[in-house]
């Protein structure tokens, strides 16, 4: 069985056609620019070179008949008929209230994605139209909508609730939804396979870190809490996101620099974070180089941010009442020792005791907790393209 994983943003589409048989991709892709000057479709095929198909791609219709073509294509696809892919699952960043697991695209769930455009504008509109662009080039094929907020619906509402006007909540949905639910899901469950230990039984922090960052408490396999909030710009910081604030020190930067809403949302969503501490990039590996040759800028935005991922590890270790497992994953997770390791440091009183030498690893799994250790620390490469065709295929069997 064939599953085509579709994850589209306001003008790109990434894709993977994965074979459940085996569980791995047979092609992946990512189409960018879609309806900007200079489109193009980067496509994979397993191991072989990537390959660069250039061409007017005004919308997400477009761009998903690129992919299709690019799939069947006599030299560099891999399936000879769109009758060989079984589903098509999607990735939908916000599912607000309304979804605590994965479901069939159904009428009712494309209204529902789309009164959920105010709390994600940037991601339901595209996620929506990739959906409509799908079911119009692949009208028999069954649509699956997987949401990076439904891991988090198990959340206590004691965990999930702003301290603000409660007619808030229930007029406008004002509170913690939390996102990356599809990594931490996947990372906790195969954490629990490396422990070799049912994950109802464990309690487990799993840190999503790159340029998006999220912390998730997750206890006998659900979500207890989680860093990101309403929006994924609340929690850790992160490479463009500012992460916590005061709220007072918005309406302060808004009255001192005469900013509209427009004007300081994007300030704290684009330049604020990691970019706005070292000054140099938000990406780790130009800060950890610059920090590396002194610059002051640079080390402390890398010491602000192992400290305040080191400080939501120590409250949802509270919020648990123990941990048994702490797992890193995601760009700056997977591929980042002394990160690990700075952020490890803080941990020696949970029980952390690490050993240096099998933490010098890069996108591998590993479990970098010395044999003594009280609580583990893993790293796990995270697929959130696989758990989005898992969820695809139970759903389709049903």
């Amino acid at each position: 069985m064939k599953i085509l994983v579709l994850n589209c943003g306001s003008s790109s589409l990434k894709y993977q056609l994965i074979d459940m048989a085996s569980q791995l991709a047979l092609a992946k892709g990512l189409v960018e620019r879609i309806g900007i000057e200079g489109s193009r479709i980067v496509h994979e095929k397993g191991s072989l070179p990537k390959i660069n198909i250039t061409g007017d791609i005004p919308n997400h219709e477009v761009a998903v008949s690129f992919v299709i073509e690019a799939l069947l294509h006599t030299d560099h696809g891999v399936i000879k008929s769109l009758e060989q892919i079984r589903a098509v699952g999607h990735r939908v960043v916000h599912g607000g209230e309304f979804f605590s697991s994965s479901v069939i695209i159904n009428k009712d769930v494309k209204k529902a994605i789309e009164d959920c455009f105010e709390l994600a504008p940037l991601h339901n509109p595209a996620n929506l139209t990739g959906i409509l662009a799908c079911e119009k080039l692949m009208a028999n094929v069954p649509q699956v909508a997987v949401f990076d907020t439904a891991f988090h619906q198990t959340m206590p509402a004691k965990a999930y609730i702003y301290a603000v006007d409660y007619d808030l909540y229930e007029n406008y949905g004002i509170r913690k939804y939390g996102f990356h639910g599809t990594s931490h899901k996947y990372v906790s469950q195969r954490a629990a396979d490396m422990l070799g230990k049912p994950i109802e039984n464990l309690k487990l922090i799993t840190c999503h870190l790159g340029n998006g960052a999220s912390i998730c408490a997750v206890d006998a396999g659900k979500c207890i809490d989680t860093s990101m909030g309403m929006t994924p710009l609340e929690g850790l910081i992160m490479g463009t996101r500012s992460g916590d604030i005061d709220p007072a020190a918005v309406s302060y930067i808004m009255n001192k620099k005469g900013l509209n809403t427009s004007q300081v949302d994007n300030l704290l969503n684009k330049e604020s974070g990691m970019l706005a501490i070292s000054g140099i990039s938000s990406d780790f590996r130009d800060i950890e180089e610059a920090a590396a040759k002194g610059n002051k800028r640079a080390r402390l935005a890398l010491d602000a941010f192992c400290y305040r991922a080191a400080k939501y590890i120590g409250a949802y270790a509270a919020a648990l009442n123990g941990v048994d497992a702490i797992i890193f994953t995601a760009g700056v997770g997977e591929n980042a020792a002394t990160t690990r390791e700075s952020i490890c440091s803080y941990l020696n009183y949970l029980g952390v005791n690490i050993d240096k030498e099998k933490n010098s690893v890069r996108g591998k799994e590993v479990d970098f907790s010395k044999k003594d250790a009280k609580v583990k620390v893993l790293a796990v490469p995270t697929n959130e393209e696989l758990v989005i065709a898992r969820d695809t295929v139970s759903l389709c069997e049903k």
